[in-house]
């Protein structure tokens, strides 16, 4: 049986980061057959127009990465309202020189988790415009806009809610469906 091999893509770069665990939460609850990669974006230089001659090697390994991923799992902060700069600009790397995409029609979703009541709700929606205009089919429902707080989840991905692992679960399940409909293989 072959494994579902998704790329993750972490908006943040903090060692004691939320999103981080919510990625390996995430990645508790999914089937045995999905294998998840998290793609490194802190080494990557700005995007800069005069890379598509001649790619850095860090951006050749992010598309590539990308690449043979067979779906993507955005986890993201939200910055001032947004989607973080580091986050933004692998996604720039990973989408150029135009014509060679990495992102283009790989099923996605997108989740997160911030200190405040709102979760990361406006950096996932815009998120989501910038992968539409990518031609990246992203999973509209079940949306995840969580509130961090204690116990929540520990470093070793360990929901402390019963409620939110149900949660969580929901989404898992529904991710894998979404995956599994636009299957390429």
């Amino acid at each position: 049986m072959s494994k579902t091999k998704v790329a993750v893509l972490i908006g943040s770069l903090r060692k004691d980061s939320y999103n981080k665990k919510l990625a390996k939460a995430i990645e508790k609850l999914a089937p045995a057959d999905f294998e998840f990669e998290h793609v490194r974006i802190d080494d990557l230089p700005l995007y800069t127009q005069d890379f598509d001659a001649d790619y850095p090697d860090t951006g050749k390994r992010l598309k590539q990465q990308v690449s043979e991923a067979d779906a993507l799992l955005f986890v993201t902060p939200e910055y001032n309202r947004s989607i973080p700069g580091v986050l933004k600009n692998a996604i720039d790397i990973g989408s150029r020189p135009w014509g060679t995409n990495s992102f283009a029609g790989k099923p996605a979703s997108v989740l997160g988790i911030s200190v405040g009541t709102i979760g990361t709700a406006l950096a996932q929606q815009h998120l989501r415009n910038v992968l539409a205009y990518l031609d990246t089919p992203t999973m509209g429902q079940v949306e995840v806009f969580l509130q961090y707080k204690d116990g929540l989840i520990d470093a070793d991905g360990n929901i402390g809610n019963d409620d939110t692992r149900k949660f969580l679960q929901g989404w898992v399940d529904k991710y894998v469906d979404w995956v599994k409909l636009h299957d390429r293989s």
